[in-house]
Order: C-alpha cells, then sequence, then structure tokens
C-alpha cells in the first residue's frame, strides 16, 4: 500500500506559478513511478507529468510542456509538479498517482494509488 497527500494548490493569477508536492509513505517510494493528473469540472481526468523510479524518464502531457516540470525527492518520499506560466485552462483539481511499476506511464488505469486531490484555480 501507498498513501498520498497533495498539497501546494491555490489560487493564482494567469501567468503565475505554483509548486504542488506529494507526499508518499507506505511502500518503498524510490522503486515506484508516480504520476500527476487533473480533473477539470465537466472532464474526465487527464495524464499531466509522470516520473519513473530514478527519474530518468519524464513525461508531460502536450499542454504543460514547457510549463511544468516534474520531478522528485526519493529521499523525502516526494514528488514535485512546478507549475509556471499558468493558464486559466490549467484550473483544475490536480492528483498524485502512484504505481505498482518502476517505469512512467500516461494512463490513469495504469496507477493504483492516488492522493485525495489539491484543488489549483487560475484567474485571468
Amino acid at each position: 500500500q501507498v498513501q498520498l497527500v497533495e498539497s501546494g494548490g491555490g489560487l493564482v493569477q494567469a501567468g503565475g506559478s505554483l509548486r504542488l508536492s506529494c507526499a508518499a509513505s507506505g511502500r518503498t517510494f524510490s522503486r515506484i513511478a508516480m504520476g500527476w493528473f487533473r480533473q477539470a469540472p465537466g472532464k474526465e481526468r487527464e495524464f499531466v507529468a509522470g516520473i519513473n523510479w530514478n527519474s530518468g524518464t519524464k513525461t508531460y502531457a502536450d499542454s504543460v510542456k514547457g510549463r511544468f516540470t516534474i520531478a522528485r525527492d526519493n529521499a523525502k518520499n516526494t514528488v514535485y509538479l512546478q507549475m509556471n506560466s499558468l493558464k486559466p485552462e490549467d484550473t483544475a483539481v490536480y492528483y498524485c498517482a502512484a504505481r505498482d511499476r518502476a517505469l512512467v506511464v500516461t494512463g490513469s488505469q495504469d496507477y493504483s494509488y492516488w492522493g485525495q486531490g489539491t484543488r489549483v484555480t487560475v484567474s485571468s
């Protein structure tokens, strides 16, 4: 089992920045891939970014490439999502997710553990 707790969401103006954090406990964090997903009102949950067990592979949705950066600190059992140049369309609840595997994938069905979500609101 892996328990995930997100933090760092909030209200920000367009063009601003936020950093989300996800603290993990339970299984050996350093051996598993992590991902960030988001769900906007009335829309399906979508992949945002993912990172494999050793940070060797990072994957991003096209909509956030060049603006968002995912990172992890295995010593702190934490994964981060740095979000820059935020746009109103980035408004959503952001979820941290963990796999039972070391390699990152983009499908939500491949992640077994989920946090409770943190809300990000970007005003225009």
